[in-house]
């Protein structure tokens, strides 16, 4: 499975019958310095994490919000509303992410079944 998200910045909104996918339909706009993503249309198979297991169904509502402090330093905070799997919204502790310079972007492929992994040389 190839997977990609596209965050739609032209001010639109998202449509009511918008089908329903893995990873939703976003639209972005910018407060500030902050990027807010507003993620819904999320199929029924989608889950928040797979370490801690947290589930999620097709009411899955996710604003995020993007902020980069300073050169080099990326800040996430997400809003989980899913009035189906959970009792009230809840918001994610701040996550850090640095920028790793002189490196290419790589695809990311999500094959069930993989046994490449034993085999792959490196971090």
């Amino acid at each position: 499975m190839n997977l990609f998200r596209q965050v739609f910045l032209d001010g639109r909104t998202v449509a009511t019958d918008v089908n329903p996918t893995w990873l939703g339909y976003s639209t972005g706009r910018w407060d500030g310095d902050t990027l807010v993503v507003d993620t819904r249309g999320f199929n029924d198979k989608t889950w928040l994490d797979t370490q801690k297991g947290r589930p999620a169904s097709d009411a899955l509502h996710v604003i995020e919000r993007f902020r980069r402090p300073k050169f080099g330093d990326l800040e996430v905070v997400a809003t989980i509303d899913d009035p189906k799997t959970y009792a009230k919204p809840w918001t994610t502790t701040t996550q850090h992410f640095k920028l790793q310079a002189a490196t290419d972007l790589l695809e990311f492929i999500c094959a069930e079944n993989e046994k490449d992994r034993p085999h792959m040389i490196g971090k």
